[in-house]
C-alpha cells in the first residue's frame, strides 16, 4: 500500500478525493489536510459532507493536519486540491521534499516541465517526470487538466486518426464545477450566465498541450487551434460540451472510431471500461442521465453530424477532478515512477 494524503480535504474537490480514496485497494489515505481552524480534530467533526455519495466512515477519527510539507512527511503522494494562488509555492515545496503530487489545481498545468495528463489521451507525458528529476527535484508534480478540458480532449482522442486544424466549443457547465459557495441560487436559478472566469484561456491553451507530441525533453503543442465560449447553468453535476471540427470524413466513418476506441492500458482500479463512450441517438448524452457512466469516468459523445458536429458530457468532479488526479496516480504507479 502506498500511504497518501488528501490536501485540502474539506472542501468540494477534497471530498471527492476522500470518497474515491477511502477504500482505494492501492492507496492507504492516512493524512488529511485543511485550514488552520481544521486543524487537530476529526475529519468527521469539521466536514459537512455534501457529496451524493455515501459519507465513509473510515475516515472519521483521521485528525486533520496543517497543509505543511511537515505533516505530510509520511506521505509517498498526495491529491492536492487546493486554491491555486496555495498551490503555486506549496506544491513545489512539496515535490522539492521528495514527495508525488498529483495536482487538480491549475497553478503548475502550463509549466514546459510538468505533464498535464489523461492516462487515455497522453500517457506518454509521464516522461517529463524524468525531466523533473533530472533538474534535481526529488518528488514531481503532476497535473490534471480542467473539467472542461478533460471531457473536450476525451473526446477528441478519438479523432486523431483525422486530418483537423479547428476545434470550436460552447461549453454548459455544471455549477459543483464553481466549488460549494461558488455561483448564488439567485444567479443561477431560471438563468444561464455566459462566463466562467479563465474557463476559455485553460480550454483553448490546455487541450492543445495535452494533445501534443513528447519528444522525451518537451512538449510540442498540437497544431490545431480552439475556440472556446463557456457557460454555467443550472445542472447540478455534468460538464455538456457542444463540439464543432472540421473533419470530413463521412459521420458513419467518425461513429466507428468512436465505436472501437480503446485505453492504452488495462487493470487501473479506477479506469473504466469504457473512457469514451458512444451514444448514438439524437437525444444524448444528458447529464442527469449519463453523467455517473462508468462511476463518473466515462466521456459519453452522442448527436454527431455532419459538419463534424456533436456533444460531448462528462461528470466534473470525478471525472473533470478528483477522479482524474486518482488515475493519474494509478497510472503513475503502474509505470514505477513512486
Amino acid at each position: 500500500m502506498i500511504n497518501v494524503g488528501v490536501l485540502g480535504a474539506t472542501g468540494a474537490v477534497g471530498q471527492r478525493f476522500v470518497q474515491l480514496l477511502a477504500d482505494h485497494p492501492w492507496f492507504n489515505l492516512q493524512t488529511l489536510t485543511a485550514s488552520e481552524r481544521s486543524a487537530g480534530k476529526p475529519y468527521g467533526k469539521v466536514v459537512n459532507w455534501r457529496l451524493d455519495a455515501p459519507y465513509p466512515d473510515n475516515v472519521s477519527d483521521l485528525v486533520v493536519t496543517p497543509t505543511t510539507v511537515e505533516s505530510l512527511k509520511d506521505c509517498d503522494l498526495v491529491f492536492s486540491a487546493l486554491p491555486a494562488e496555495v498551490a503555486a509555492s506549496l506544491e513545489t515545496e512539496i515535490a522539492d521534499a521528495g514527495i508525488g503530487v498529483c495536482s487538480n489545481a491549475r497553478s503548475h498545468r502550463m509549466d514546459a516541465d510538468v505533464p498535464l495528463v489523461i492516462p487515455e489521451v497522453n500517457p506518454d507525458h509521464l516522461g517529463l517526470i524524468d525531466v523533473q528529476r533530472d533538474r534535481g527535484r526529488e518528488g514531481f508534480i503532476v497535473t490534471n487538466p480542467n473539467c472542461s478540458t478533460i471531457v473536450l480532449a476525451l473526446a477528441l482522442a478519438p479523432l486523431r486518426s483525422f486530418e483537423f486544424h479547428d476545434v470550436r466549443v460552447a461549453t454548459m457547465q455544471a455549477i459543483s464545477g464553481g466549488g460549494f459557495a461558488g455561483v448564488s441560487a439567485m444567479d443561477i436559478y431560471d438563468n444561464v450566465v455566459p462566463y466562467i472566469g479563465s474557463e476559455e484561456e485553460k480550454l483553448e491553451s490546455e487541450t492543445v498541450k495535452i494533445m501534443g507530441s513528447f519528444d522525451g525533453s518537451e512538449v510540442t503543442p498540437a497544431s490545431f487551434g480552439v475556440s472556446a465560449s463557456c457557460h454555467r447553468v443550472p445542472v447540478i453535476d455534468g460538464h455538456t460540451i457542444a463540439v464543432w471540427v472540421d473533419v470530413k470524413e463521412p459521420v458513419a466513418e467518425v461513429k466507428k472510431v468512436y465505436a472501437n476506441f480503446k485505453s492504452p492500458f488495462s487493470n487501473l482500479p479506477l479506469q473504466p471500461e469504457k473512457a469514451v463512450e458512444l451514444l448514438d441517438r439524437p437525444d444524448r448524452p444528458q447529464p442527469r442521465l449519463d453523467r455517473n457512466r462508468g462511476r463518473g469516468m466515462t466521456v459519453s459523445v452522442g448527436r454527431i453530424r455532419e459538419g463534424l458536429r456533436f456533444v460531448a458530457l462528462g461528470h466534473n468532479t470525478i471525472r473533470g477532478a478528483a477522479g482524474a488526479s486518482v488515475l493519474n496516480a494509478e497510472l503513475i504507479c503502474s509505470r514505477k515512477y513512486l
